[in-house]
């Protein structure tokens, strides 16, 4: 990927990159190298935890659009992580 194609770095494009990296855990997105991904709960817990302490410490300092994607994405993670521990 070149400089030019890079997203904008932002607090939206923070959040998106630790969903993937939960979702990536979780065993539910491709590893970037085209291989395998090997569910690790344990850092699934550990990635969906960093969203609710990043959603604690920001609390009353986002815009409605971030907050309703963090709220979201913990919502949907959280949902996720209880389904794949019960089915491991």
């Amino acid at each position: 990927m070149s400089e030019s194609t890079l997203p904008e770095l932002d607090f939206s494009t923070f959040v998106l990159s630790l969903i993937h990296s939960a979702l990536l855990h979780l065993g539910d997105a491709p590893h970037p190298d085209g291989h395998q991904s090997e569910r690790s709960l344990t850092l699934a817990r550990q990635t969906i935890d960093l969203l609710g302490v990043l959603q604690e410490k920001t609390k009353g300092n986002l815009t409605g659009e971030e907050e309703r994607l963090l709220d979201q994405a913990l919502l949907d993670l959280r949902l996720r992580f209880v389904e794949v521990s019960k089915g491991s």
